[in-house]
């Protein structure tokens, strides 16, 4: 069992760049590839990006490609999300999940798809 707890969200302004990290216990960390989703108010859960279980690779969704940036600390078990230049629209509750990668580097878009999921914490942008 793999437990994930999202953390550094909060009110933030437009232009504004905030950490969100996700701190994981349980089985190894480093045997997960690691992803990032939101779900803003009245949308569908969306994927933001993942990194592979080394580190070595990662892929930002188009919509928020060149703002955000996810990193892993494999000795830490800790998955983070850098978002620079938030804008309103980017309010939503934020969300890391794990999959296990078996030793592949497949990243996978797809919610359902991951193993385990934290709570989410939530990111609000004022204009």
């Amino acid at each position: 069992q793999v437990q994930l707890v999202e953390s550094g969200g909060g009110l933030v302004q437009a232009g504004d760049s905030l950490s969100l990290s996700c701190a994981a216990s349980g089985r190894s960390f480093s045997s997960f590839v690691m992803g990032w989703f939101r779900q803003a108010p009245g949308k569908e859960r969306e994927f933001v990006g993942a990194i592979s279980w080394t580190g070595r690779t990662s892929y930002s969704a188009n919509s928020v490609k060149g703002r955000f940036t996810i990193s892993r600390d494999n000795a830490k078990n800790t998955v983070y999300l850098r978002i620079y230049s938030l804008k309103p629209e980017d309010t939503a509750v934020y969300y890391c999940a794990a999959k296990n990668a078996h030793g592949t580097y497949y990243i996978s878009q797809n919610y359902g798809e991951y193993d385990y999921r934290g709570q989410g914490t939530q990111v609000t942008v004022s204009s």
